[in-house]
């Protein structure tokens, strides 16, 4: 895994020393994207990687800073948009089975890879996940206290006027709570809908609601998008005061979130795709299927590897290589 032998780092790696990697993993969380963070907590020379060293992996698989080379790179990445899935850190040792034997605590997950150097990497990768975003859409004091109430909570909250909305104020992450109450409610639903936000909620009764959508309807928006519209927001208290309908909204999110379906919504038709990977046939290492991987041709099919070396090796004698795969 030394520099020397595998080159330099794949397209999306940059050579960002550790604090230039945090600077960075703040403005991802100021504008709400998930990724994994990436620390080298231990290592075997020889290695490129140095204690310390660390990197940022987005949920598209695109690797920023530094942890290692040509082996370790694909191993982390795979790793890390698994903790981003699943939400849960994992601690990884990368090397050759031989060299850990039963010396593995429990709760690591060991990684053979089969470079030629001997070294040996321990890598923390932990999640990093956007806090809610509570986009509220009004002026009234129901509307102000939900956004108070949001805050409390440490969730990302706006309060912007019906005619601010747009796609710069929410996402399909964002959880929109239209509370305009009579004054311009159409409009900021439509708004809300052209955002396709996790959650859209209309404050008023079931009276004031059906009257909205119907208008909506006449106006030509898909019946499959106005269902979206939760309306009347919030869990049914019956009738209560402005507060108590703020709280009732707050405890619906709360709720869905806790069930896991705002992510689920969130996520709905805009999953990136996995990134392809493929199998180096000489040593074995999974790599990614891409131009980065030294591509080689043979025999209408194309084969991937970790560095130049082992590509190479496989030039000289494919048949050699292909007959293990068979085996």
């Amino acid at each position: 895994m030394t520099e020397h032998e595998h080159g330099p780092p794949a397209v999306h790696a940059s050579h960002a020393d550790g604090w230039a990697v945090l600077e960075q993993a703040a403005e991802l969380t100021r504008r709400g994207d998930a990724f994994a963070l990436a620390t080298v907590v231990w290592r075997q020379g020889p290695s490129s990687g140095q204690q310390g060293s660390r990197a940022i992996i987005t949920a598209a698989g695109e690797l920023h800073g530094w942890i290692g080379g040509a082996c370790a790179e694909p191993v982390v990445i795979r790793e890390a948009r698994e903790v981003i899935s699943t939400g849960e850190a994992r601690l990884l040792l990368l090397g050759t089975q031989d060299q850990f034997g039963a010396a593995v605590p429990d709760g690591m997950t060991v990684v053979p890879i089969s470079c030629q150097s001997e070294g040996a990497l321990e890598v923390y990768i932990e999640p990093v996940l956007p806090v809610p975003h509570l986009v509220v859409v009004g002026r009234s004091p129901m509307a102000e206290t939900l956004a108070s109430l949001g805050r409390d909570l440490g969730w990302r909250t706006n309060l912007v006027a019906g005619p601010d909305l747009s796609a710069a104020a929410a996402s399909e992450r964002s959880m929109v709570v239209i509370a305009t109450q009579g004054h311009g409610d159409e409009d900021a639903v439509q708004a809300a809908l052209a955002v396709r936000p996790a959650y859209l909620g209309l404050v008023g009764s079931r009276q004031r609601g059906a009257a909205v959508l119907g208008y909506l309807a006449d106006r030509g928006l898909p019946a499959d998008e106005l269902g979206r519209v939760r309306v009347p927001a919030g869990l049914d208290l019956g009738h209560t005061s402005h507060r108590e309908i703020a709280v009732a909204i707050l405890a619906e999110l709360v709720q869905l979130r806790a069930a896991g379906a705002l992510t689920a919504a969130s996520q709905a038709g805009t999953a990136t795709a996995a990134t392809a990977e493929a199998t180096d046939p000489v040593c074995g290492m999974t790599v990614a299927a891409g131009p980065s991987s030294y591509p080689l041709e043979h025999d209408g099919t194309t084969y991937y590897f970790c560095r130049a070396a082992c590509r190479q090796e496989f030039a000289r004698d494919p048949a050699a290589y292909l007959k293990e795969a068979r085996c």
